[in-house]
């Protein structure tokens, strides 16, 4: 064994494990305070990238959530204002029949008013939420879902439905209709009896994307929280074993410096030799 006094070979391997182990610390002790594994792309460049393609997946599912759900609403406002059409479809049903009767005694242009106002209210009840456009149509309805692929699960892009008839006083095909004589009032039943079909089927229309658009949400937030647990398995700490290296890192820093001045003294003990 030899002795030199120029280079402390001890001190130096001593100096470069405890540089390791002090680097040890100052990442244990940020992943204890920042509560993630991964603080900077040095400390895992690939987990980085895959967790924040799983955050941007999240996202995407998170906006398909709240568009899903804004798209429920909607529908039901206009489930809301299909069912008070309903009702006066019911109602101007029975001013027809009362019309139409034979037993009947009074003034059908006194109905007719009444009738004409209940088609006028259908009118506004359509208008107020949009269920007619022109008096033709309400149009097709795309409702942006979110468009995220997450392994090998389908793409869901947007959902769409389309009710082909506006449910309006026109759009049902009752506009023109007139109670005032008994042959009229007739011809309003008959008319009155297919508005009635119609309306029910574009409230079945709504009605299926309402079903449709409440699954998507459920299987969204199903998906959302299995992507944060990928996303959180990666990129948070485990905190029971940070906190087991902070102890183990904190001996071997003692240890080193401890070990560290007892390399010092090797060289001082050369002098001994001189004596």
């Amino acid at each position: 064994m030899s002795f030199s006094v120029n280079t402390n070979i001890a001190s130096l391997n001593g100096q470069v494990q405890l540089n390791k182990t002090q680097m040890s610390l100052q990442n244990t002790l940020a992943r204890l305070t920042s509560g993630l594994r991964i603080n900077s792309s040095a400390d895992d460049a690939a987990g980085l990238a895959v967790a924040n393609r799983f955050r941007m997946d999240n996202a995407g599912l998170q906006t398909g959530i709240r568009s899903a759900n804004d798209a429920t609403s909607r529908l039901q406002i206009e489930d809301g204002a299909m069912d008070n059409i309903s009702n006066l479809l019911d109602r101007a049903l029975t001013l027809a029949t009362q019309a139409a009767s034979d037993t009947f005694l009074g003034n059908r242009t006194t109905l007719d008013n009444e009738f004409q106002s209940v088609l006028s209210e259908i009118t506004r009840s359509a208008t107020s939420v949009a269920l007619q456009t022109s008096g033709t149509s309400l149009g097709a309805r795309s409702v942006f879902v979110g468009n995220t692929q997450i392994s090998t699960a389908a793409s869901v892009t947007y959902v769409s439905f389309n009710v082909s008839t506006a449910v309006d006083a026109q759009g049902l095909g009752i506009s023109t209709q007139n109670i005032t004589q008994q042959s009229s009032a007739a011809t309003a039943i008959t008319a009155l009896q297919t508005a009635v079909g119609t309306l029910g089927t574009a409230q079945g229309t709504i009605g299926a994307a309402m079903n449709r658009l409440q699954f998507i949400s459920s299987l969204s937030q199903t998906m959302s929280v299995a992507v944060a647990a990928s996303e959180s398995r990666i990129r948070d700490a485990n905190i029971a074993e940070e906190a087991a290296n902070l102890t183990k890192f904190n001996i071997l820093s003692q240890s080193g410096l401890a070990a560290l001045a007892q390399a010092n003294q090797g060289s001082s003990s050369v002098l001994s030799l001189l004596r």
